[in-house]
């Protein structure tokens, strides 16, 4: 059943395609592009942008790529070469099947050609349709984890064709061989938007503590009271007003700077 799913029925015709050699040498070269023009410290969303960019330079056939961020509450797709067919995905996560989904639970890239899975994946097929889409190819992105000897799934990167015989098992091979040696550069960008993240966190949660604490200082002038007795005031205004407590401390100080 396995191999219904990942096999086409109709199978390429390679007449017209590059040989296997020159093939390598393209995802060789699109992997040269892709470490070269990597900073270091960038957001993921463009690490991910780069990478369907590259991608779509290492596969003949290759008319446009998206990135699906899978190891979210809502998938999402993180980067495309072209974003009217943002839709084919959004229409997978909405019906929560579809040939990038399959690839993301199972960790197998996964071809299709459009019109063969009318049964199976009906959103995709209307939504490929609907865009002149005729095979399309999805492999799992993996990071390398700092914590455990298992890869970190990320998600998706997805290939679309206009060409019906395009992507071969030839193709899956290189698709994953880009993916993996591309994973070093994700990988860096990932921890690196999470450390900035994590700075931004703590930033905001000292801007609200020093909030919070001016504002427990004046209700202690006002009111002759001690510090928890003031926090107490605060929190009770919060939960009144169904606000957070930093937002009551800032309209606290904000009507004394008025004042």
């Amino acid at each position: 059943m396995a191999d219904e799913t990942h096999e086409s029925e109709t199978p390429p015709d390679d007449g017209d395609r590059p040989d296997a050699l020159t093939r390598l040498d393209d995802t060789a070269e699109a992997l040269t592009v892709l470490r070269d023009s990597f900073t270091g410290q960038e957001p993921l969303d463009t690490a991910l942008q780069r990478l369907a960019d590259t991608a779509s330079r290492a596969i003949p056939d290759a008319d446009a790529v998206t990135v699906s961020l899978i190891d979210l509450a809502q998938p999402r797709t993180a980067a495309t070469t072209d974003p009217r067919l943002i839709d084919v995905d959004e229409k997978q996560y909405s019906a929560n099947r579809g040939p990038c989904l399959e690839s993301a639970h199972t960790l197998r890239a996964v071809r299709a050609v459009v019109g063969e899975h009318l049964d199976q994946w009906p959103e995709f097929e209307a939504a490929a349709a609907e865009h002149g889409i005729r095979a399309y190819l999805s492999v799992p992105v993996l990071l390398p984890s700092s914590t455990s000897a298992e890869e970190e799934h990320l998600g998706s990167l997805n290939i679309y064709s206009y060409t019906a015989s395009a992507f071969d098992p030839f193709d899956e091979g290189l698709m994953r061989l880009f993916t993996t040696a591309a994973s070093a550069t994700i990988a860096s960008a990932h921890r690196w938007q999470r450390a900035v993240e994590h700075i931004s966190g703590l930033e905001h949660a000292l801007v609200s503590r020093a909030v919070i604490d001016q504002a427990k200082g004046i209700l202690m002038a006002v009111h002759s009271c001690t510090a928890d007795e003031a926090f107490a005031m605060l929190v009770q205004r919060s939960q009144h007003e169904n606000i957070k407590l930093r937002d009551v401390a800032k309209n606290l100080l904000d009507s004394v700077t008025r004042s």
